[in-house]
């Protein structure tokens, strides 16, 4: 797990630049590279140097570090898969092939349902295919605990996951105009492949880029090219009841979109309340702010300007 994540931050490090370049949904704000990038070096910082009791405690760690410093939507969804990965691994000495699966079957179906308007074409199409090409396998079905099971595991879901990517662009109409892959799909392809490279130990697959629209280095940059985005991203973590919760996603869905919101542990406080990670877009920052300071005392504030051509000082931390 240390090894995928620490493969992941620098792959995610090499290949920001061009990520950027195709973020045009949902925003054209070019940043889905970095993003990605900085939550998942969140996550591989933070076990680095853990010598943990079994695989389940790494990936609760490394999620719940991505889930406080996730950024944008790729980044909130990206953490919210590490973070439900964890729960079928608890206790667990290795990885086995019906572990991963489980896995990444929990992964998917905690980010399809953090979204309030998910959306196929994006990287939940991607990890939802990874989740059943990992479920195909027969030795993921029959409780095969060898490491070939494993390696035929994660082989299949990074195949159902590239299949899946290419898909995208027909899938989504801004995609389709714009002639170009999901950004926040191929990057998750990426971190796929970077845990079939630390299983099988082999280097990532040379060809796996080989013919994803607008990927090419000398593709042009597509989403600087895009109208100018207005509203701001608005991030922020909050103590919450459900009920508290399910109130405020109702009133921001009803005041801005790309509503992400997800519990960061299941473990509630002697009031009940749970700790959440929230990400909205929003015309202003003070809308939400407004709306989520009414019911409890966000910390980790973050609010970015929505446009590929802001300055890289628009974002800030409160």
């Amino acid at each position: 797990m240390r090894r995928w994540l620490a493969m992941a931050e620098q792959t995610l490090a090499n290949h920001s630049d061009r990520l950027n370049a195709i973020n045009i949904y949902p925003v054209a704000d070019a940043d889905t590279g970095t993003n990605l990038y900085q939550t998942i070096r969140a996550a591989a910082q933070a076990v680095a140097d853990l010598e943990p009791a079994d695989v389940g405690v790494t990936m609760a760690v490394a999620g719940r570090a991505a889930m406080e410093q996730a950024r944008g939507n790729s980044g909130t969804l990206l953490s919210v898969s590490l973070v439900a990965m964890a729960e079928p691994l608890a206790g667990a000495r290795r990885l086995s092939g019906p572990l991963l699966s489980a896995a990444l079957q929990r992964a998917q179906l905690r980010a399809w349902s953090a979204l309030s308007e998910p959306m196929p074409g994006t990287m939940l199409s991607v990890l939802e295919a990874a989740a059943v090409g990992a479920g195909s396998v027969e030795g993921a079905q029959s409780g095969d605990e060898s490491n070939q099971a494993l390696a035929e595991t994660i082989d299949q879901a990074v195949c159902a996951a590239r299949a899946a990517v290419i898909l995208t662009e027909s899938q989504l109409e801004v995609l389709s105009e714009a002639h170009v892959v999901d950004a926040g799909a191929v990057g998750l392809l990426l971190i796929l492949d970077c845990l079939r490279s630390a299983i099988v130990g082999e280097p990532l697959q040379e060809d796996l880029m080989d013919g994803l629209s607008g990927y090419k280095v000398q593709d042009p940059n597509i989403a600087l090219s895009m109208p100018e985005q207005e509203g701001v991203e608005v991030m922020c973590s909050i103590t919450l009841t459900p009920l508290a919760a399910a109130g405020l996603r109702m009133e921001l869905d009803a005041m801005g979109d790309s509503v992400i919101m997800s519990a960061v542990s299941e473990e509630a406080d002697e009031t009940g309340a749970y700790p959440w990670r929230i990400h909205v877009h929003v015309p202003t920052a003070a809308v939400a702010l407004d709306a989520i300071q009414a019911v409890g005392d966000p910390s980790n504030v973050s609010i970015s300007a929505l446009s590929a051509h802001a300055d890289e000082d628009a974002h800030e931390l409160l």
